[in-house]
């Protein structure tokens, strides 16, 4: 399997480069060179299998050879063994055709955990296997962070630099990054938005000296490996229930969501897949008008979709304008001058075609909040209950169940959960001092010389 970039004036890569080196050269994002198939198959052995194994089979189709399927069937049941759900992500009805499949049983209580922990072995793997050290700098709304700390914070190979707006994340998110153990791992509190982060992270990345001199590296889902385990959560849901299957997606960076694409590119009867967004509805005024406008970001109850420009979207974009980098580069280049992008009537119309969205405010996630414990006696976090409201808001495919990826646990919000439901979510016995735990961050403010200067003396690569 070979990857290209999204603006086509990189080289090709194979999986494990493609792992290492994040973004492209060109400023563009992996993705593959062509789309394998699974055939139907292929998709009735997953019939009932567990997580792992509908991993194994899923996402092992974008590594190719560069690792055997017995070594990579470890490295995968090794990364979901500590997990605190037999089922690993258990699916609850919660009425007649809509379903949760709950993916907060890892380590950071977030969704984020079910492809990190992956992807730090993998990282690992190659590395050790070619001797080098790799600095991680990201961008977080709230739970990568986290869970790239947590997947990585005991190798002796990687630093890891996260980037998180200040003030803009729960507590228990801050405190997650800012409490975890380890000289390699870094929190920076950058006064600004999660979109701010995200660009200071991108001009990193362009600086092709500072990229050779740190090997930096991505681990938020601007990592081509990230999608492709995110694809397993589709997988594993038509596993579980049979096919087609709907889905409704909380969607921020859009990571999720373009995976449920990926999805159904690969082959699997992926039905109807419905954007939940907050009032930062830059997708779903996409998706209405095939027009992407920048605006300010608003803060939420639902922090981690708390974005305007999600990166993902340029995966997307790539297959739309018929996978031409030079569209993408052409559209990409306008949009960072003007703050807009329109899309052509055929590149709209296909949008449409493999996306549905609806926008709610606080007061409809909170209610949304209160009615499904009132209905299932389910307590549902703040971005879960967008995904919820989207679900029910919007015409549902009446021959498939719909299922809402929840995406973190309620714990993480607790004043969000707690001003809705008049319940207080509690964090589990792992994480029960987590509030008393001593907290160790750096901030700055959207200073790029101050975070170039901050990481070349932090970085063990740079000090060796």
């Amino acid at each position: 399997m070979r990857y290209q970039s999204t603006r086509g004036q990189a080289a090709d890569l194979g999986f494990e480069e493609v792992l290492l080196a994040g973004l492209a050269s060109d400023g563009g994002l992996y993705v593959p060179g062509h789309w394998p198939v699974m055939n139907a198959a292929d998709i009735d052995r997953l019939r009932g299998a567990d997580y792992p194994s509908v991993v194994t089979a899923t996402m092992h189709r974008f590594i190719g050879d560069e690792i055997s399927v017995p070594e990579f069937t470890r490295l995968v049941a090794d990364s979901y063994a500590g997990f605190d759900h037999k089922a690993v992500a258990p699916l609850k009805q919660l009425d007649h055709d809509l379903w949760l499949m709950e993916l907060f049983h890892g380590p950071t209580l977030a969704f984020k955990d079910y492809a990190l922990q992956l992807v730090g072995r993998l990282f690992d793997r190659a590395l050790t296997r070619r001797g080098e050290h790799l600095t991680i700098v990201g961008a977080t709304s709230g739970d990568t962070g986290s869970a790239a700390i947590e997947a990585c914070r005991t190798s002796a190979r990687i630093d890891t630099f996260i980037l998180f707006p200040k003030g803009r994340v729960s507590e228990v998110q801050r405190r997650q990054m800012t409490t975890a153990p380890g000289d390699n791992v870094h929190a920076i509190a950058v006064d600004g938005t999660f979109d701010d982060c995200q660009d200071m992270v991108k001009a990193l990345f362009a600086d092709a000296a500072l990229k050779r001199e740190l090997s930096l590296s991505a681990v938020n889902s601007i990592n081509w490996a990230r999608i492709a385990a995110q694809i397993a959560f589709y997988a594993f849901a038509i596993s579980a229930l049979g096919g087609p299957v709907s889905f409704a997606v909380p969607t921020g960076n859009f990571g999720n969501s373009y995976a449920a694409a990926a999805a159904r590119w690969l082959g699997l009867p992926v039905a109807q897949v419905t954007i939940g967004a907050n009032s930062n509805d830059a997708l779903a005024r996409l998706i209405a008008t095939g027009t992407l406008e920048r605006r300010a970001v608003t803060p939420t109850l639902s922090p981690s979709m708390d974005i305007q420009a999600p990166s993902n979207l340029e995966r997307l974009l790539f297959e739309l304008f018929g996978r031409s980098g030079e569209e993408v580069r052409s559209q990409m280049d306008e949009f960072r001058k003007t703050g807009k992008l329109a899309l052509g009537k055929e590149a709209h119309a296909e949008l449409k075609r493999l996306f549905a969205a609806h926008a709610v405010d606080d007061a409809a996630t909170l209610q949304t909040m209160q009615s499904v414990l009132a209905e299932s006696g389910e307590l549902i976090d703040p971005h879960t209950a967008v995904a919820v409201a989207a679900a029910r808001a919007t015409a549902r495919d009446q021959h498939s169940p719909t299922v809402v990826l929840a995406t973190a646990h309620p714990a993480k919000f607790p004043d969000a959960v707690t001003r809705a439901t008049k319940r207080h979510p509690d964090l589990p016995g792992r994480l029960a001092d987590l509030l008393q735990r001593k907290e160790r961050l750096t901030e700055m403010g959207k200073d790029l010389s101050a975070l170039r200067s901050f990481l070349r003396s932090h970085a063990r690569r740079a000090a060796a």
